[in-house]
């Protein structure tokens, strides 16, 4: 029995590290906008976003394309989820964030700490 529990332990260490080792789970991040790109890329085939603007965190962004469609992408468990803004959309800045409310009650509010709050502000409410 001891034997058993020992080769039990000794295969879950191992595949932990296995998993340390492959860079398995964690949170993914936003670090630039190349990966802005891919998660919008996956969101909606075909978006390329022309501007972006990554939250501090790295948790959510906000990626423009060529024809003037908006996008919000955000952390959802261990991948980003997104959606295409629409007129119902509307942000508010405050002091250090933008929050954004997309008119979608399932994906929820979105606070981005940006730099950029105010131009994105107007973009979204003039959708």
């Amino acid at each position: 029995m001891l034997l058993q529990f020992g080769g039990s332990l000794l295969a879950i260490l191992a595949l932990a590290g296995l998993a340390v080792l492959l860079k398995l789970g964690g949170q993914p991040i936003l670090q630039t906008e190349g990966d802005v790109a891919r998660a919008a890329g996956e969101v909606e085939d075909g978006f390329v976003p022309k501007r972006t603007s990554i939250a501090r965190a790295g948790n959510a962004a906000l990626a423009r394309d060529a024809s003037g469609r908006i996008m919000i992408v955000k952390q959802h468990g261990s991948k980003f989820a997104g959606r295409i803004l629409s007129g119902e959309s509307s942000a508010k800045e405050e002091v250090d964030a933008l929050i954004l409310d997309i008119g979608e009650a399932r994906f929820g509010t979105v606070r981005l700490s940006l730099s950029d709050a105010s131009y994105w502000a107007d973009a979204i409410n003039r959708l």
